[in-house]
């Protein structure tokens, strides 16, 4: 099973994919937010569906895909969170996570548009494994007890502009933080349903020529080191997203491949969690 929220921006409907079928969710719930997953929803419509309480949403297969949740309190990023990246952008591997911030309103749907910002030469690619916040996590004592507190995992494209992250003032929210720079989704995927967070492919496509080809093994700080980690800086609070980082192959790290430009088509996929795919379009 697997979640989704479907509809015109601003009037998605949440839904629950299982067998093929897709189940109206409003019934239990206006919106896949962070009241619903502090709720333990996930497990609540799981239990409904296996019931048969559920109602099967009409159309649903032309409707628009938007982002699997609604509205996060923030979203919170791990740079050179890869080996391979870290060496291809000539970074030092860090001894602790690299963090910063991210506008939540740069969230849209997984085949949205993407907007080249005004000014913007060097718009580069970043696919990420997306952590979705399900429990208050407050001073962790230790990552052993840190995926308790993940609801699931989706496909994050945590879009950059190089040049305003880097040669503008060295403030790198301002180069991550651009109108639609995060398409997320399709789905949620419930951490109940992902055995090894730490054991999923990920790859990246531009115009069809791949550019992204790693493991979240080849992670420096895991999934559970970092939801940990995070905890002792600031309260992590149901719907948060948490982007953990992306390996070798983006624009910035291959000097002869050129950034992202209008009408370019970037396709996104990480095993078990799904498929997406953005136009680039100008602002």
């Amino acid at each position: 099973m697997t979640f989704a929220r479907l509809g015109d921006p601003g009037a998605e409907i949440p839904v629950l994919r299982h067998d093929g079928a897709v189940y109206d969710l409003r019934p239990l719930t206006a919106d896949i937010d962070g009241a619903f997953l502090a709720a333990d929803g996930l497990a609540r419509a799981r239990a409904a569906a296996d019931r048969g309480e559920l109602t099967a949403l009409a159309d649903a297969d032309v409707l628009r895909v938007g982002a699997p949740i609604a509205a996060p309190s923030k979203i919170v990023c791990i740079g050179l969170n890869y080996h391979d990246h870290a060496a291809e952008t000539g970074a030092a591997v860090p001894a602790e996570p690299v963090v910063f911030m991210k506008d939540p309103s740069t969230i849209v749907g997984p085949f949205d548009d993407v907007l080249i910002p005004r000014g913007s030469t060097k718009t580069d690619w970043e696919v990420e494994l997306g952590v979705v916040i399900g429990a208050t996590a407050r001073y962790l004592s230790s990552p052993e007890e840190a995926l308790a507190h993940v609801a699931g995992y989706v496909v994050s494209h945590d879009v950059s502009e190089r040049e305003f992250q880097l040669e503008r003032g060295g403030q790198w929210d301002k180069g991550k933080s651009c109108e639609t720079f995060n398409p997320l989704g399709p789905d949620l995927v419930p951490a109940s349903d992902v055995s090894d967070p730490q054991a999923l492919g990920l790859r990246l496509s531009v115009n069809g020529v791949e550019r992204q080809n790693g493991s979240t093994a080849a992670q420096i700080f895991s999934v559970a080191y970092v939801v940990w980690y995070l905890s002792q800086f600031m309260v992590l609070r149901p719907g948060d997203l948490v982007n953990t980082g992306t390996p070798a192959g983006v624009a910035l790290g291959l000097p002869d491949t050129p950034y992202l430009r209008a009408g370019d088509v970037v396709e996104l996929e990480i095993d078990g969690l799904g498929r997406a795919r953005q136009t680039l379009v100008q602002a």
